[in-house]
């Protein structure tokens, strides 16, 4: 049976403020689903219920993985499972380096764990398909490191940890074209029936290097369209202003805000 990341009418607030508003989506395993929507809609929300972060109330709706419920699960517990979640904005931790830091998390993900010369073996592997140099790994977690190294080495750790389904939330935020193409052939090559991939942004432009098997459009914390590949180029034609006005849709105040701190 397939994996399937199923949301069904998930309803969440941050603070007391209502973000999602009857979010229903199914993900499974080994499809790309890229979920486009203007800053404030609710993309890195979702993307954090999912994964159960601190601070996010569900009040209505579900999200479960391999037909169990992760509402009650930590976030450890929901990795376990096979879930990973790349940051929109990866935090440094300084004093841990890379190499440390992924051999700790392979084995806290797995019942079996690997020697140093086994999962170095694995590293170097990894390494080679994503386009790290050793002295990346060697380095603290993304201390001192650029926004497109920072987001590499979210990449490679996708490919270590070999999870079943990916959240990559805004992934090419912040990348030079160089760098977005270099993370975006990476997050390419390790794309596959093992691996099913929720790719949350704004921009067309990743999925240029990344072809999505479905497309839906979050607005005011709903989805309300959904389609295939070609939805991504009539994004960038039409403009989120063209498919509120094609779907008779106001933009929320969220949306509003934020689209008036960028004018």
């Amino acid at each position: 049976m397939t994996n399937i990341l199923e949301i069904e009418d998930l309803h969440a607030q941050v603070e007391g403020k209502e973000i999602l508003r009857g979010v229903t989506l199914n993900v499974p395993q080994g499809e790309v689903h890229a979920l486009m929507g203007p800053n404030g809609s609710g993309k890195s929300t979702l993307a954090n219920v999912i994964m159960g972060r601190p601070g996010y109330t569900v009040t209505e709706g579900d999200v479960r993985y391999k037909g169990q419920s992760l509402l009650k699960l930590t976030a450890d517990q929901r990795a376990r499972m096979g879930l990973f979640l790349a940051f929109q904005y990866p935090v440094e931790v300084p004093g841990v380096s890379m190499v440390n830091f992924l051999r700790s998390a392979y084995n806290a993900s797995r019942e079996q764990q690997l020697s140093a010369l086994a999962f170095r073996k694995h590293l170097k592997e990894k390494m080679a398909l994503v386009g790290v140099d050793d002295e990346m790994v060697r380095r603290y977690v993304n201390q001192g490191f650029s926004g497109g190294e920072k987001k590499r080495m979210e990449t490679l750790q996708l490919a270590v940890l070999q999870p079943e389904m990916a959240i990559l939330d805004e992934t090419d935020s912040g990348l030079d074209i160089d760098a977005l193409k270099a993370v975006a052939t990476g997050i390419e090559g390790l794309t596959g029936p093992d691996l099913g991939v929720l790719l949350i942004t704004h921009y067309q432009r990743i999925l240029n290097y990344i072809t999505p098997d479905h497309v839906h459009v979050l607005m005011g914390g709903r989805v309300v369209k959904s389609g295939g590949a070609e939805l991504a180029h009539a994004l960038e034609e039409k403009g989120y202003e063209g498919i509120r006005a094609e779907l008779g849709i106001a933009a929320t105040t969220d949306e509003a805000e934020t689209e008036e701190a960028k004018a």
